[in-house]
């Protein structure tokens, strides 16, 4: 139905038409409340009329409303009148690709721009759950700031197989404009399973992208026909004309690019377009700069290029990056690749020995937990290795064969073909491991200690180092082997603020003596023929180094910048191997959080403050404020909010790690954690910020402690105090040991009554929540039921929270009294709870006093991170400087 000038459609009035389509017909109006002009799709009476088709439409129309992306066409509002139903949207000056098309061909920068853009819209999209189901020329809008995706998930309902009688009897297809609301115009652009009617995904859509750039290349649609039968055929079986034929100039890596978009097979494709978008930005980088990307014709040039295209998409197996390896030796100059295996980025990552697979370190939407991942050079994307849940800072065997690594509290090592996993002692906190040929492993079992080591098969741990306080000496760590077995290489950290004090320390199994090599603050890699490679003002650096004499010779030289460096545990992600194959995650893309109310079904009630990188928040007794750990650069330091004013106000201001907030059972004050003394120990300070910070000082306690709760009547702080859970008398001045292994026991928590103690402990291998009395420990509950950590106590002592292995809050009724008794443990939602593996963090989330609502550090949603960089041949410009 056609709409006059003036008429109102709610506080929106007509000017005049824009255009129709299948989809219904397009009006220029004017949004009388704000004053701006807006386009209004006016719905077919058929999906008005149909009830169901129109409740499926407002739920998709809310979805998409939400997508807030610079190339996606912002949807406003969604509105009925009169029964006429319609969509308000944003009003777009350009013209859409199909009447571009109708010139002819784009130019090459004008179609990777555009693009990419397409695919990071799409990207946008597909993770907020929406698929666009058609994709074509006439959905997308030129502007002058870019291209814009139009009608994204509204196009039509899920597509209904369509037979081969309606095919054979359409017209022939004219132009894509003006049959554009036809279903020819659509069929043209059709993934396979929407020919064939199966249900679609976003590679669906990337099939449909790959149409479209075919024809932005060539002026060509990328499957022709006379009949939708003819084109049906073409998109099942055939493949389209090379563009290499069509176009010869266009850069063979665009070619195999968007031949990967137009795969008949989806787990063939490119599976997120994502990746895909990353891609061309690549080659729009490398046709600016006028560097790769050769013609396809020129094939000594094109075998570079073709590698760069094996390592970033993954279609070919490594049998084929070979090629690049036989090429370091026939063109010895530096050669940077690409790979993005996972859009958030990595955590850590360790190349095998062979230089042919990254071990990795990457967070797992499904599931909601990090593991370890091996990602073979070349191949389609990484895979991850089971058993590895929570696991960080792998490191490889000398045969790579075998993965080492930490978790729960151990250190463990997955055998790579079999899956199987061992445990091979214990280690809290893990903090960087070698191995050498003779199966002796140099690991860091906690935060402040010195090297340890062990064999690869269990047994006797020993002491390697020992901490030098005199050069205020936090922790030994990332110790790596030297070709010879016997010597290694590891960073003495400082992280109380004298972090001038960093160095890179040279030494030798069953030896006290040790060499200082060069000051730095990151970990290090030895490659052949003789260099040390470490980070500096975050740039990767290598620098000569005689494996003879064991020195450092000369001066560091640049190899990358911006590489990915943790400061709070002075880790860059970066690894080489011993061909010379390096590999780092660039990047400043920290993991950031922000503080989340929950209630119990999931919904979010709330935002507490904006983003930063929090930690371990705790409510007052009152529920009137909140104290929390935040990172500041190297350092971390304790807050404190006030919920009903918003006051926000620092509590500590030292430049080390202060963590872990405590309040005492009148609020009055907080107890916390802090490494100043170059190891963790307690201090008190009062909650309002007056006052000084006073130690809390027990000669018998070890080098890691930390409060984990303060008991109800004021008299007892329970502690972690190395790998045990202690309880320290505030009358007394003194600490008791309460529960001392097997396993290692963190997460404590004192129950209403003062009675008991819930906490976590890793002694059957995973950890489980345990109840025990107070203050003899003499017998103990289990609580969570296949794994938990983080308990905490509802107000009233009815109710233990905990966390599962898979993210999930759970709840357990309890019953206090003479004894306790707890009943099956019930899952309330699915958090997203911020598990930076390289943090300290005790715990992610605080309960309100009866139990109806949930503070979560949760994990704030990330941009994707740069790809790995894999140089190969860096030597070789070093040579020339």
């Amino acid at each position: 139905m056609a709409l006059s000038a003036g008429t109102k459609l709610g506080p929106y009035e007509i000017i005049g038409p824009l255009g129709t389509g299948g989809m219904g017909e397009v009006y220029r109006a004017r949004d009388t409340r704000l004053g701006r002009d807006v386009a209004i799709k006016v719905l077919p009476k058929e999906m008005s009329a149909d009830a169901v088709r129109r409740q499926r439409f407002e739920r998709e129309a809310k979805t998409i409303s939400g997508l807030n992306h610079p190339n996606i066409c912002t949807l406003h509002d969604v509105g009925s009148q009169d029964g006429v139903d319609y969509l308000v949207m944003e009003r777009l000056e350009g013209e859409t690709l199909a009447k571009r098309l109708e010139k002819g061909p784009l130019p090459l920068e004008q179609v990777l721009k555009y693009a990419a853009q397409i695919a990071d819209g799409l990207d946008t999209a597909h993770r907020s759950g929406v698929v666009h189901r058609d994709l074509k020329p006439g959905n997308l809008m030129l502007t002058p700031s870019g291209a814009k995706l139009l009608d994204f998930g509204l196009a039509k309902p899920t597509m209904e197989a369509v037979s081969l009688v309606t095919m054979t009897t359409m017209a022939p297809t004219q132009s894509p404009v003006t049959q554009e609301g036809m279903i020819v115009g659509t069929f043209q652009y059709m993934s396979p399973e929407q020919v064939e009617g199966k249900e679609v995904d976003g590679r669906s859509d990337i099939f449909s992208l790959g149409a479209v750039l075919y024809e932005m290349l060539t002026g060509k649609r990328a499957f022709e026909g006379k009949s939708q039968l003819s084109v049906a055929s073409a998109i099942l079986e055939r493949e389209p004309e090379p563009i290499s034929t069509v176009k010869p100039t266009t850069p063979a890596l665009l070619n195999r690019t968007i031949r990967k978009c137009l795969a008949k097979n989806p787990d063939e494709r490119w599976q997120s377009a994502s990746d895909l978008a990353t891609q061309l930005d690549w080659l729009a980088e490398e046709s600016v700069g006028g560097k790769a990307a050769r013609p396809e014709k020129r094939k000594r040039a094109g075998r570079w290029a073709w590698m760069g295209w094996a390592v970033s998409s993954g279609l070919l197996v490594l049998a084929a990056a070979g090629l690049v390896w036989w090429a370091r030796t026939k063109e010895p100059k530096r050669t940077t690749f690409y790979a993005s295996p996972f859009h958030m980025g990595v955590n850590d990552l360790m190349l095998s020995p062979d230089g042919k697979t990254v071990a990795m370190v990457a967070y797992s939407d499904q599931g909601n937990k990090y593991l370890i991942w091996t990602y073979r050079l070349g191949d389609a994307g990484p895979n991850v290795v089971e058993g590895t849940e929570a696991g960080m800072h792998p490191f490889w065997s000398p045969d790579g064969r075998t993965i080492a690594f930490f978790a729960q509290g151990k250190l463990k090592k997955v055998d790579v073909a079999t899956k199987s996993v061992q445990v091979i002692c214990d280690a809290p906190n893990g903090r960087g491991g070698s191995w050498n040929k003779e199966g002796v492993i140099l690991f860091t079992p906690d935060v402040f200690l010195g090297i340890y080591r062990v064999k690869a098969s269990g047994g006797t741990v020993t002491q390697e180092t020992t901490l030098d306080e005199t050069r205020a000496e936090s922790s030994h760590r990332w110790p790596i082997f030297l070709p010879d077995g016997k010597h290694y290489i590891y960073l003495s950290a400082n992280f109380a603020g004298q972090f001038d004090k960093n160095a890179l320390f040279l030494g030798e199994l069953g030896s006290k003596e040790r060499r200082l090599l060069v000051p730095a603050s990151s970990n290090a890699a030895y490659a052949e023929p003789g260099y040390l490679i470490y980070a500096r003002d975050n740039t990767l650096v290598a620098q000569a180094f005689n494996p003879n004499s064991l020195t450092i010779i000369g001066d560091p030289h640049p190899l990358l910048k911006e590489i990915y460096y943790l400061p709070v545990v002075d880790l860059a992600l970066f690894d080489v191997a011993k061909d010379g194959t390096l590999v780092a995650q660039t990047g400043m893309a920290l993991a950031i959080s922000r503080l989340t109310w929950f209630d119990r079904k999931g919904k979010t009630l709330g935002i507490l403050g904006g983003a930063g990188s929090y930690g371990n928040p705790n409510l007052s007794p009152d529920g009137q404020k909140v104290a929390f750990d935040q990172r500041d650069g190297r350092a971390i330091g304790i807050w404190v909010q006030d919920l009903k004013t918003e006051t926000l106000s620092r509590l500590t201001l030292h430049p080390s790690l202060n963590q872990v907030p405590v309040w005492s059972p009148d609020g009055k004050k907080i107890v916390f954690t802090s490494n100043r003394l170059l190891i963790n120990k307690m201090y008190e300070k009062n909650a309002d910020g007056s006052g000084a910070e006073e130690q809390i000082s027990d000669m018998r306690a070890g080098r890691m402690l930390n409060p984990w709760d303060w008991s109800r009547d004021g008299k007892y702080l329970l502690l972690r105090n190395e790998r045990e859970l202690w309880y320290y008398s505030l009358k007394e001045d003194k600490s008791r040991e309460y529960i001392k292994g097997p396993g290692v026991v963190r997460n404590a928590q004192f129950s209403p009554d003062g009675k008991f103690v819930a906490y976590a402990s890793n002694e059957t291998g995973d950890w489980e929540v345990y109840v025990s009395p107070f203050p003899e420990a003499s017998s103990k509950w289990m609580v969570s039921q296949g794994g938990g950590a983080e308990p905490r106590w509802r107000a009233d002592g009815k109710e233990l929270f905990y966390v599962s292995p898979e993210g999930k809050l759970m709840v357990a009724g309890v019953k206090l009294g003479t004894s306790f008794e707890s009943m099956t443990p019930v899952a309330l939602f699915q958090t997203r709870r911020r598990q930076e593996i390289s943090s300290q963090d005790v715990f992610s989330y605080t309960v309100s006093q009866d139990g109806s609502k949930f503070l979560f550090n949760t994990l704030l949603e990330q941009r994707e991170a740069p790809p790995l960089s894999i140089v190969l041949n860096w030597e070789a410009e070093l040579e020339n400087q």
